[in-house]
């Protein structure tokens, strides 16, 4: 049974009765074009579409092709002619009075009871195999790192088609947690507020809007110094394990609802100094790491597990190593767990290249301290490797551009120049603030303002690392639905507009 639509109630009670019910589950990315919901649904053999209403149109003309295996659909909302939530409901209520076989139901751990789609930024989307005992081992996984508190109120934010979207909801629920849904992006605050939401764990780009909106109303306020006097005082006393953090910066708090305890972050990397930060204000503030292939969760922080600037250590069910490093002790991350997907669906040759001798190739480069801490360098395939024979890890230099207050998003990348590559960035800025701040406006001002960032940046690295080749931009990058850079496509872009003026 497939699934589509937002995150929502209904969503979550259909994905756990199919999946506790011996039946398969196939959760798809709502924001793919109708042409990609039917690859997918073809490719995975879906029979049954569970959909939300507004997605009625796209559903019904997949079905009228007829191209997929699907024969029933069934509506989260009140469609005329159609099953929904509260008649299936009220048939299942009225089913187990008669017969309560379902709550008996023989569970093999090992069967595939999930397909998810990856949402690759450079190849087309693979089909993940996952069994109970995969999602299961990461939940153990994590309730061993992490402590959430049956009081605890946690907003769903992280779409439920992706793995810790959904295996994020049932770590709570297994924890007693009440969860609540986030209306959209603009209420994320207003939410937080009313809500009186305790846990939060989302994307990079939404913690850092976050802590960007403090800082501007800190500095707007002329508070820096007086707040920057407040964390060095409670980091002294925290040394004595005296904790006034909360009662410090009840302000800050009370604008995020005055009850956030603990924020975790995924799916990409967070700024260091923004970590650091809220930590400091009072709300642990921890990094993971995972694939869709492993369930996803393969490392993490949490407060006694907590280095800002890593991905924490491997989750105790987690084996995890440093493949084939080099000089500087960077290799690939490999890992073997019973959280390790059982393989694609249908797809030997792809599983056989990741998997090999039981440990997941990652494709993710990484070092690792000597007390067992991962920092992440960037993805094995990004990797710009110079005539010279220097590897440049473009995640690296994007975290340093990234923190230019006007850039709202950022690539490094090589291009062909001779027979090397140059190291080249591409930036999206925001304009109206270089318009504000610096009275910039032309073009050529603001091409001149980036470029002179880029080299005070470039004067704290490596010659090998420097950026050669500045791109600026205004327009928004392509992305996938979980707002990862499609890297080939603007890769591609610059070359041929390179190649025009050329």
């Amino acid at each position: 049974m497939a699934i589509i639509g937002k995150n929502r109630y209904e969503w979550a009670v259909f994905y756990y009765a199919v999946v506790n019910g011996l039946g398969l589950v196939i959760p798809l990315d709502k924001g793919l074009p109708q042409d990609e919901i039917q690859n997918s649904l073809i490719l995975s053999g879906a029979e049954v579409i569970i959909f939300e209403e507004k997605y009625y149109d796209s559903v019904k003309a997949i079905y009228d092709k007829n191209k997929t295996k699907i024969h029933t659909l069934i509506c989260m909302d009140n469609m005329e002619g159609i099953p929904n939530f509260k008649e299936l409901l009220n048939e299942g209520k009225e089913w187990m009075t008669i017969n309560d076989r379902y709550l008996h139901l023989p569970i093999d751990s090992d069967k595939t009871s999930i397909i998810l789609f990856t949402s690759g930024t450079t190849s087309i989307a693979k089909a993940v195999e996952l069994s109970h005992r995969n999602i299961a081992s990461n939940i153990n996984g994590l309730n061993e790192r992490e402590v959430l508190y049956p009081d605890d109120v946690n907003m769903a934010f992280l779409p439920f088609h992706h793995t810790f979207g959904s295996s994020g909801l049932l770590w709570i629920l297994s924890n007693g947690v009440c969860t609540t849904f986030c209306d959209g992006l603009r209420y994320i605050q207003k939410n937080l507020i009313e809500y009186k939401v305790s846990v939060f764990f989302c994307v990079p780009a939404i913690i850092e809007g976050m802590h960007k909106k403090i800082i501007q109303e800190i500095n707007k306020k002329g508070l820096t110094k007086k707040v920057e006097f407040a964390k060095k005082l409670s980091r002294f006393l925290l040394k004595f394990k005296i904790d006034i953090r909360r009662k410090l910066f009840k302000d800050i708090l009370d604008n995020l609802g005055g009850k956030i305890r603990f924020v975790i972050n995924g799916a990409a990397a967070l700024d260091k100094q923004v970590e650091i930060d809220f930590n400091d204000f009072g709300i642990l503030a921890v990094q993971g790491y995972g694939l869709t292939e492993t369930s996803p969760v393969l490392t993490g922080e949490s407060k006694e597990v907590l280095r800002p600037g890593s991905i924490g250590k491997a989750l105790y069910n987690v084996e995890l190593k440093i493949d084939n490093p080099d000089e500087n002790g960077i290799g690939e991350i490999i890992a073997k767990g019973p959280n390790v997907m059982k393989g694609y669906y249908n797809n030997k040759e792809a599983t056989d290249s990741v998997i090999k001798d039981g440990w997941f190739h990652t494709g993710d480069l990484a070092y690792m301290d000597k007390d067992g801490f991962v920092y992440i360098t960037g993805r094995k395939k990004n990797v710009i490797v110079l005539k010279n024979g220097k590897n440049v890890y473009p995640e690296e230099l994007e975290i340093l551009i990234g923190a230019l207050p006007y850039v709202k998003e950022n690539i490094v990348f090589g291009i062909p120049k001779e027979d090397d590559l140059l190291v080249t960035t591409k930036v999206v800025c925001d304009m109206d603030y270089l318009k504000e701040k610096y009275n910039l406006e032309s073009e050529n001002e603001i091409q001149d303002k980036v470029w002179q960032d880029i080299k005070e940046i470039n004067s704290g690295l490596s010659n090998y690392k420097h950026i050669k080749k500045v791109i600026v931009s205004n327009e928004e990058m392509v992305k996938t639905t979980t707002g990862k850079v499609k890297r080939n496509i603007e890769i591609d872009k610059v070359l041929k507009e390179i190649g025009r003026k050329e």
